[in-house]
């Protein structure tokens, strides 16, 4: 049965729309990157009547970027590596064993996601004070303590979804292994891992991109020297002034990494979460 004329009409129209919401803007940033900042403060242009590169060139002199990309680099890749190993290993005892607590921990584990995030800012802000004062560990304005923090908030989410994706893989493949001679962690790394390739890169993308755009806590955890990008792109912003040609050739620049990391692992992403969401 064809659908009806008027429903096919709506379907393009909310298309259209659709497309033009996510289009223009970006439209928008990439016109203004090439624009001299006074074409870009004093009147609005659809099309640029000037076209210049200089703003991506002044970029990298107006504010430390290039430390700036270096911080959110490491930031990103250690929390989702982390994040990564540590839900391996939680997710597959979940799925694997039976132990007292078993369910109530899974519970707690994904109710940790109900609360915002800026709940636990000022108790996190606090312990990693008082870890300060106690030990002399500088855990406040260092990448590593911004990785921790990350961690709060990507873990319970990748240990709840690999344990889905865990326990659509057949437990003959781990028994097999055993029966081989492997350890449960030889099963593990061998033969499970390689079958839950999609999972984990579904896992490892959600951690990095969720510590690549965070900005709250960027915010307060840091200090000049372990500055993120997405903290330290407010610095074209002056008293004065704001740079709004190099804010956009700048944010052109730092969302590369994200959009050619997704388009070349979209599809371990969308098998990862679909076979997680089934189960």
């Amino acid at each position: 049965m064809s659908e009806p004329r008027w429903f096919r009409v709506l379907r393009v129209a909310g298309l259209t729309g659709l497309a033009l919401f996510v289009l223009v803007p970006l439209y928008v940033m990439v016109t203004s990157a090439v624009k001299p900042l006074s074409r870009v403060q004093d009147r609005f242009e659809w099309l640029p009547g000037e076209i210049t590169f200089q703003p991506f060139v002044d970029m990298w002199s107006t504010v430390p970027l290039a430390t700036y990309f270096r911080n959110s680099v490491v930031v990103s890749l250690g929390a989702a590596a982390l994040s990564v190993a540590i839900a391996v290993f939680a997710a597959y005892a979940i799925s694997r064993y039976r132990f007292r607590g078993r369910d109530t921990f899974r519970i707690v584990v994904l109710s940790t996601q109900m609360f915002p995030g800026i709940l636990f800012l000022l108790p996190l802000y606090l312990i990693y004070a008082t870890i300060g004062q106690v030990t002399g560990i500088a855990l406040h304005g260092s990448q590593i303590g911004l990785i921790i923090t990350y961690l709060t908030f990507s873990l319970p989410f990748s240990t709840w979804m690999l344990v889905g994706y865990f326990d659509s893989i057949p437990r003959d493949l781990d028994e097999a292994a055993l029966i081989d001679g492997a350890s449960p962690v030889g099963a593990l790394l061998r033969v499970v891992l390689p079958a839950a390739r999609p999972g984990i890169a579904a896992v490892g993308i959600y951690s990095f991109m969720t510590a690549w755009g965070e900005t709250l806590f960027a915010s307060i955890m840091t200090d000049s020297g372990s500055r993120t990008l997405a903290v330290g792109l407010r610095e074209y912003s002056t008293q004065s002034s704001v740079y709004w040609n190099e804010v956009m050739a700048a944010s052109l620049v730092v969302s590369v990494p994200v959009v050619v990391g997704f388009l070349f692992l979209q599809r371990y992403l969308a098998q990862g979460l679909t076979a997680g969401a089934v189960k």
